[in-house]
């Protein structure tokens, strides 16, 4: 019996493997099927393999985009609360142009002068609720939708227990977003989901349903977002399923295409009054997030609040950079277009200190920034607080496979296949988040007493030098120094 059933398997595999011949060999579409007839496919196979196997046995610890092995084996290490000490030196190279090294201290803090992040408060005499937070580093924008609903609620409770904020991303207040109780950020994206009316027009009435929960502490205006700048989000049909649907107000089933732009805000007078509408329905801070594609918009939009008044100005702005994020993307904007945030930051915060609004507006700096030296930096260079998203996926147990477009992700993080998804458990994955978040302040911290001051907020551009090239370094404010402020906008 064992026999006949071996001699009918192996009868039908010959049969399968003959069909397949005859169909790679008469169809015309793809050469290397039609000149390498069924051996061609396993081409195609291993070329799909390779996303998940290239970090593991082909790239060295530095070499690997977008992200490395040695930044995800750091945040997987925070973020399980393990040794995140090394050995025998840094794998880091010390020879490429651009990157940065921090100037330690002869006299570094003493453990009795270390002190927490000092807490900042956002929209403080401009608004009827500010938001005032210690966090230094938050949990950036991502859908629900995007992202499964057992993410958002490992996310959302990760971040209560860490002091941190979350932002909603542009698919609108999930119930998952509220369940842990963190402090709560919601972004207005160009389709205006959860907040807009039957014709797609933002709602008064909406945004105050949405202001009523006490969680949700500010509204984040997204012009445009790091992976795609001058292009709307994208989400797959496959991910838009019915809960999806509810919250966004569209179809189920059907492709989720935000406008490439706000149709009611064209202008830098636009944007302006769009954020006083804001933030006089929902009494809360409000700013707005973009990818700086040229710094003159900042100019033209100063300029236009110091006309109208300073309580005219955004809270606060979010600075994108143009490496790409988690959602699906074309590759010619995730590739080409926009401003890293290595440039557009030190260009923002300057061009603010130029006209005197430093004070007012407070910069969040968001885009690659997971590990704690360049969260330092960023502070260094000048921004408030950091906002990361891959990093916060990474310590939900993201293995960088690629696979964020599509509804297929092996970790549960973006995908709605409930099978996928079982392996994401919103208890363990929220103290990962926590950890994380911890251990990117205490490093961060390390660093600035390390340069001799007692807390993150002190580190100035004086405490870091850029390498130009092998073996030598030049000062961060001699390619970035900050300028002047002019006595018109002081007075």
């Amino acid at each position: 019996m064992g026999a006949l059933i071996f001699f009918l398997i192996f009868v039908l595999s010959l049969l399968a493997i003959a069909v397949i011949y005859f169909i790679d060999v008469t169809q015309t579409t793809q050469t290397i099927r039609r000149n390498y007839p069924v051996v061609g496919r396993f081409r195609y196979f291993f070329e799909h393999m390779g996303e998940f196997f290239r970090q593991y046995f082909f790239a060295m610890d530095r070499e690997e985009l977008p992200f490395n092995r040695a930044e995800r084996s750091w945040v997987y290490r925070a973020a399980k609360n393990v040794d995140t000490t090394i050995a025998f030196g840094s794998t880091r190279p010390l020879n490429q142009k651009g990157e940065a090294i921090f100037l330690n201290s002869p006299f570094p803090a003493l453990s009795k002068d270390v002190a927490k992040p000092r807490s900042i408060t956002i929209g403080e005499g401009y608004c009827e609720q500010p938001y005032s937070t210690h966090s230094i580093i938050n949990v950036s924008a991502m859908s629900f939708g995007a992202i499964s609903q057992p993410a958002v609620i490992a996310l959302s409770k990760g971040a209560k227990a860490a002091g941190i904020w979350l932002n909603t991303g542009e698919g609108g207040l999930s119930s998952y977003h509220l369940e842990g109780g963190c402090d709560i950020v919601y972004q207005i994206g160009t389709a205006k989901y959860g907040v807009r009316d039957a014709d797609g027009n933002l709602s008064d009435e909406k945004l105050k349903a949405i202001a009523s929960h006490e969680q949700v502490r500010m509204f984040e205006i997204k012009m445009s977002q790091g992976a795609k700048p001058g292009k709307g989000g994208i989400l797959p049909g496959a991910k838009v399923t019915e809960e999806v649907a509810l919250i966004r107000g569209i179809a189920v089933g059907h492709d989720s295409i935000s406008p490439n732009g706000h149709e009611d805000i064209r202008s830098v007078a636009d944007l302006l009054d769009m954020i006083e509408r804001v933030r006089k329905v929902t009494g809360k801070p409000v700013g707005f997030k973009m990818v700086v594609g040229g710094i003159e918009f900042f100019q033209d939009l100063f300029t236009e609040i110091h006309r109208r008044g300073i309580a005219s100005a955004p809270d606060f702005i979010t600075l994108d950079s143009a490496d790409g994020g988690t959602g699906a993307a074309p590759q010619a904007l995730m590739d080409y277009v926009g401003m890293p945030l290595s440039e557009s930051l030190p260009l923002v915060v300057n061009a603010l200190l130029s006209f005197g609004l430093r004070d007012r507006i407070r910069v969040i700096a968001a885009g690659k920034l997971i590990t704690p030296g360049k969260v330092a930096l960023a502070l260094a260079v000048g921004a408030d607080f950091v906002t990361t998203a891959r990093g916060f996926m990474f310590a939900l147990g993201c293995i960088q496979a690629l696979q964020c477009n599509k509804n297929t992700c092996p970790t549960g993080i973006t995908t709605h296949d409930a099978d996928l998804q079982r392996g994401l458990v919103p208890a363990d994955k929220a103290l990962r988040v926590e950890r994380y978040a911890q251990k990117i302040v205490y490093d961060v911290g390390m660093i600035a007493h390390s340069c001799g001051v007692s807390e993150p907020r002190n580190l100035k551009r004086s405490h870091v030098r850029i390498i130009e090239y092998s073996g030598h370094t030049i000062p961060l404010l001699d390619i970035h120094p900050e300028p002047a402020v002019k006595d018109e906008y002081n007075s």
